[in-house]
C-alpha cells in the first residue's frame, strides 16, 4: 500500500477504531483520532498506556500515537474481531 492509498484509506476511517500493520509486521489497533498527509494518529483501545515508548498523547483525549503513512502495509476495520 503507498502512503496515498494510505491515507485516503485513513480518511475514510477516520473515528472508526481499525487494525494497521506496518513494515515491521506491527500490528496498531485502535480508533483514528487525526490524519494528516505524513501521519496517522491511533488511540489504543482502553485510552491508556504508552504504546511504542511515547507517553504523550492519549488518556486526556489527545491523539494518540502517530505511525508514518509511509510505513503502513495494510488497514482493517476491526469491528469485525469483537463479535
Amino acid at each position: 500500500m503507498n502512503a496515498s492509498e494510505a491515507y485516503n484509506m485513513c480518511r475514510r476511517y477516520h473515528g472508526r477504531h481499525v487494525r494497521i500493520t506496518d513494515r515491521d509486521g506491527r500490528v496498531h489497533e485502535g480508533h483514528i483520532t487525526r490524519v494528516d498527509r505524513n501521519m496517522v494518529w491511533i488511540r489504543p483501545q482502553g485510552g491508556g498506556g504508552y504504546g511504542l515508548g511515547w507517553g504523550w498523547g492519549w488518556g486526556g483525549g489527545g491523539f494518540g500515537y502517530g505511525i508514518a503513512l509511509g510505513a503502513i502495509t495494510g488497514i482493517a476495520l476491526s469491528a469485525a474481531f469483537f463479535w
